[in-house]
């Protein structure tokens, strides 16, 4: 056997191992952190396992983001969950559809601009297929009227899901460098073999994010508090 199909045949093996630590801690954050948002619908709560899936998703392949999505899900219905194999789905679509369109994008444009490009469309993304969730099968399940959930989208369902997609873009954002490092320091990951970008355009870019990031957490603040 090559060095190269050996080395080749370990580096999977690593990456099999932290898809399976990924799932583990994104199902732990969905048991410690689930944040009331909206009060007049108990439901919509903030937690931020799609922001642990993304990074796996962006550090591994998309496809590993997709096989953590529904394991954790399933998982999440069988010992915590309330709202049954319609549930399951609903966590599922929700997270795929901020992580996926984030991370086939920065996988073919590794880049800042790759990265932020992908992140803003997950998060439209999401929003947009959530709303339509919420509006045609929400109902369904539920026990209420569709009139009900409509009158409910733009005051409740959409600025939850918008809010909790910028939340979670960001804190990706800010850390995927982090965690790329580590991982590369502790051997886990090869060394980088890309430019990194201009210190001055960095750090332009992060405190920006931050700011969204701190302009969203006080839009959530204020929703949780409201009534």
């Amino acid at each position: 056997m090559s060095t190269s199909s050996t080395s080749g045949k370990k580096f999977d093996t690593k990456k099999l191992v932290l898809a399976a630590l990924f799932s583990a801690l994104a199902y732990i954050v969905t048991l410690v952190l689930r944040i009331p948002f909206v009060p007049s619908v108990s439901f919509l709560k903030y937690e931020a396992k799609d922001v642990v899936i993304a990074l796996e998703g962006f550090i591994l392949e998309p496809w590993y983001s997709v096989a953590t999505s529904v394991i954790v899900s399933l998982i999440e219905m069988a010992t915590v969950g309330t709202t049954g194999i319609i549930g399951a789905l609903m966590n599922v679509i929700s997270t795929l559809s901020f992580v996926i369109p984030a991370t086939v994008i920065y996988k073919y444009n590794r880049k800042v601009s790759g990265a932020v490009l992908g992140l803003a469309i997950g998060v439209v993304f999401m929003t947009g297929c959530m709303l339509l969730w919420n509006y045609f099968i929400t109902p369904l399940y539920m026990g209420v009227s569709r009139e009900a959930v409509a009158a409910l989208l733009m005051p409740a369902f959409f600025p939850f899901n918008f809010i909790k997609g910028l939340i979670n873009a960001c804190l990706t954002f800010i850390l995927y460098k982090p965690v790329m490092n580590a991982l590369r320091h502790a051997k886990v990951l090869p060394a980088s073999s890309g430019s990194a970008p201009k210190k001055g355009t960095a750090v332009a870019i992060n405190i920006a994010v931050i700011g969204v990031l701190a302009c969203a957490l006080g839009i959530a603040i204020w929703f949780s508090t409201r009534g």
